[in-house]
């Protein structure tokens, strides 16, 4: 009985053997991958990442060899640890998380074990590690940043994290990858295609020599080169006026929309984030809750504008047609609204205003009249407020803009349904939300809308998507960028408002900062700033906020400034902005009075002052 069971246990496996076998072979539609061969080791090449150049084909980022042990853990065997890892320059609890991390990734494919060994530890371990099974070392190239600055704009590449290699299948574990500024927008471009090596293993799991003779192997393409808008010595420039503050400047080229210049600052060297310490510099510069120096403060900083906003209010309330130029009031130092009779205080000095002079000295009565008319031109508030926040947004604000950047935040222009919602039993109207008349209130926006907003104006009337990317070898641009954007006010009502912005140089608010033999247009800006300290509300030093282009007549630039806690718009962003755009159009500084007392400036205690005089980390009780 026995043996006719064991017998019949035989022919039942065979059966199940052909079977497998048949199906597989006649019905089963999976095609032989190589891929997944376990037969079969694969060896990856990585291709030369793109180089980065600016403008005016500076180099800015080239590439230089690193070289990373990689493990296969099914293939490792005993050793001795202690001497790999003195070999290594690594304890053994670091041995253990690395072969750890690798072994769940998968026990029977390469992945990094060590990164970013030096030349000369390549040197010494290349021949070494032949004796530790399963180990071996692979070279490929890490970035090399010719600048120590735009480290906001260039970005980093670091190891692609589990959900970026399930999003891709392009990443394995250990493989490199942009995670900020130009490297991630344009990673699949700077990327190149990795190369494959197909090694055919023996039953002994030993490389006996290249699989079906290298018919399969591929070689690396490398990644294509870009150019970038960005002029790599305005940005030193404005990141030299930037030391010792913190805000942004968004500097826009008006005629094509290219982003000239972008400082976030504090910045930081490019070149901490490369190589064995990058780890510990990301987390000291993360770990920075006071400056945030990992933070695009241009292109994420939301801020109230302040009185830069009156220009748009301006061009609203000539489009809607409830005011010309020829409209004036009587202003008293204070404009009184509402049936509390409540107050907002003028600084502009009182008497006459119209739209010019209005613009000229930043009279808050005179725009609280032009909004309050705008609004209440219709009976239904709501349907006003639609009106009014659609000519706002057609300046880019309120929205990301279809940049290529990044990061970016929409900001916040409220309409109808905003303040609907807001207040779902009380009858609103112009006199509830008379703050948004000078940009404050429920306004929110970004340095690089504001600077959007004044190329548009610039322009008279049509802005181009701001944008960092010039060219790539061998593509077309994207016509995104190339296409013209209208906004809904008529050309001809740019005129008087760019006249007005004008005399803000000539004998307003910006008089001071004149430019030798540039006409300039602009307008200064102050935003009120407050925080929260240990639970309370506190207000702190008002922002400094500026915005202008230049020349007046075919502009080349147009600029906006966020210095934080910087005071009034004129003490520090407007200087700023009159310095970068002689920089930019001349070549060269005049003004070096200006230079050295921007330069020497320092706000530290401006940023320090909420924490008692003290730095203030996140992990602080």
């Amino acid at each position: 009985m026995r043996k006719v069971l064991l017998f019949g246990l035989v022919i039942l496996t065979g059966i199940c053997f052909v079977g497998r076998l048949f199906y597989l072979q006649i019905y089963s539609s999976d095609a032989y991958d190589i891929n997944n061969d376990n037969a079969i080791r694969k060896v990856f090449h990585y291709p030369k990442r793109g180089y980065i150049y600016d403008r005016n084909d500076s180099l800015l980022v080239a590439n230089q060899p690193s070289y990373d042990v990689m493990v296969i853990p099914r293939e490792v065997e005993p050793l001795d640890t202690v001497l790999f890892c003195s070999l290594l320059k690594i304890n053994k609890l670091n041995f253990l998380k690395s072969y750890n991390r690798a072994y769940r990734y998968s026990p029977r494919l390469p992945s990094v074990f060590l990164s970013h060994l030096s030349k000369e530890n390549y040197a010494f371990l290349s021949e070494k590690l032949r004796k530790f099974k399963g180990f071996y070392i692979q070279k490929r190239s890490v970035r090399d940043y010719q600048t120590s600055i735009g480290a906001n704009v260039l970005g980093y590449i670091a190891e692609a994290n589990t959900k970026e290699i399930a999003a891709d299948n392009y990443y394995k574990l250990g493989d490199l990858i942009g995670k900020q500024g130009v490297e991630i927008s344009y990673e699949n471009t700077l990327r190149g295609v990795k190369g494959i090596k197909y090694i055919q293993k023996n039953i002994y799991n030993r490389d006996i020599g290249a699989y079906k003779e290298g018919v399969f192997d591929t070689l690396p393409t490398p990644g294509k080169d870009i150019k970038i808008t960005i002029d790599s010595e305005l940005q030193a420039y404005g990141e030299l006026l930037m030391q010792n503050k913190i805000g942004g400047i968004v500097a826009i080229e008006p005629s094509t929309g290219e982003i000239l210049s972008l400082v976030s600052a504090p910045s930081y060297n490019p070149n901490l984030l490369v190589g064995r310490q990058r780890s510990k510099n990301y987390t000291k510069l993360y770990q920075d809750s006071i400056h945030r120096p990992l933070i695009d403060k241009g292109l994420i900083r939301m801020h109230e504008p302040g009185s830069p906003f009156k220009v748009l209010v301006a061009l609203t309330a000539l489009q809607e047609q409830v005011i010309d130029t020829k409209t004036n009031i009587i202003c008293s130092g204070k404009y009184i609204y509402g049936k509390k009779k409540r107050t907002m205080m003028c600084h502009c000095g009182g008497g006459f205003r119209n739209l010019n002079l209005g613009i000229t000295y930043s009279c808050n009565s005179y725009f609280a009249m032009a909004f309050r008319t705008t609004i209440e031109k219709y009976d239904n508030s709501s349907q006003s407020m639609d009106r009014w926040s659609s000519h706002i947004k057609s300046f880019g604000l309120g929205s990301f803009l279809g940049n290529d950047l990044s990061v970016g935040k929409k900001g916040n222009i409220p309409d109808g349904n905003y303040y609907d919602s807001w207040y779902p039993e009380f009858k609103w109207g112009a006199t509830t939300i008379i703050s948004n008349a000078i940009g404050q209130g429920e306004i929110l926006v970004t340095p690089i809308q504001l600077a959007n907003m004044t190329a548009a104006i610039a322009n008279r009337g049509y802005y181009y998507t701001p944008h960092i990317i010039k060219s790539i070898d061998g593509e077309e641009m994207d016509p995104n960028f190339t296409t013209p954007k209208k906004v809904s006010i008529n050309t001809d009502y740019f005129e008087p408002v760019i006249e007005g912005m004008h005399n803000v140089y000539k004998k307003g608010t910006a008089s001071f900062l004149k430019v030798p033999g540039i006409e300039i247009c602009g307008k200064t800006g102050t935003a009120e700033n407050f925080t929260k300290i240990d639970g309370v509300r506190q207000q702190l030093t008002d922002h400094s906020i500026f915005v202008a282009f230049a020349p007046k007549e075919d502009p080349k630039i147009a600029i906006a400034i966020l210095v934080e806690n910087g005071y009034y718009g004129a003490r520090w962003a407007g200087r700023i902005a009159s310095l970068m755009i002689e920089k930019y159009i001349k070549g060269a500084v005049s003004l070096k009075r200006m230079e050295r007392l921007v330069v020497e400036k320092s706000l530290e205690d401006e940023y320090l002052k909420p924490y008692g005089g003290k730095p203030f980390k996140i992990n602080d009780k």
